[in-house]
């Protein structure tokens, strides 16, 4: 009798598991792609803010993974392309970021911060000719409001004529937007 009221007792509890875990499946996500960390409905985190916060900590590596994860959502525009060659000059990998900034004022012609990037990155290639033209570019779409691409012309214009020439406090910036109207500067260290 103990026996069959044992196995009777487990044989119910057996049964109430399984229905447990059925519920516990039916709340889950029926999709057949790998779950992500954002709950359903909400709002995931914007790759370009979580990009320039990891810019700011000197993450270039995560920086470049969260603007390519922005470039999945919002599509090659030009902020994210303008992001993606900042990380990559960061990097040092100054073809690709040469190659994607061009891409970037291609996209849009007004945008200061990728012509600025496109500047800095000429410079850093060398070629100080057309990295005064961009520059100037910049400055011009400015309007010569920012002191910082002032600067940035002017040790262009330095290095036309002086390709050895450094400047006292070794300035040299790149500029990123943040959003509508907002930059944040880099300095190159």
């Amino acid at each position: 009798m103990a026996r069959t009221a044992f196995a009777i007792l487990s044989m119910v509890l057996l049964l109430a598991a399984c229905g447990n875990i059925g519920g516990l499946l039916a709340e889950r996500d029926p999709s057949p792609f790998a779950p992500d960390d954002v709950p359903r409905g909400a709002e995931s985190v914007d790759g370009l803010l979580v990009g320039h916060r990891l810019m700011a900590a000197r993450e270039y590596e995560l920086a470049l993974k969260a603007y390519y994860r922005a470039a999945a959502q919002q599509g090659t525009t030009v902020d994210v392309l303008s992001a993606i060659g900042s990380a990559n000059l960061k990097l040092g990998r100054l073809g690709q970021a040469e190659r994607i900034l061009r891409r970037a004022v291609e996209v849009d012609e007004t945008f200061v911060p990728a012509w600025n990037n496109l500047g800095v990155v000429l410079m850093e290639r060398r070629k100080f000719p057309e990295a005064e033209r961009v520059f100037r570019t910049a400055f011009a779409l400015d309007s010569g409001e920012s002191d910082d691409i002032r600067a940035n012309l002017a040790l262009a214009l330095a290095k036309i004529g002086n390709p050895t020439y450094t400047p006292d406090d070794n300035s040299n910036f790149a500029l990123v937007r943040r959003g509508t109207g907002e930059y944040l500067i880099l300095s190159k260290s």
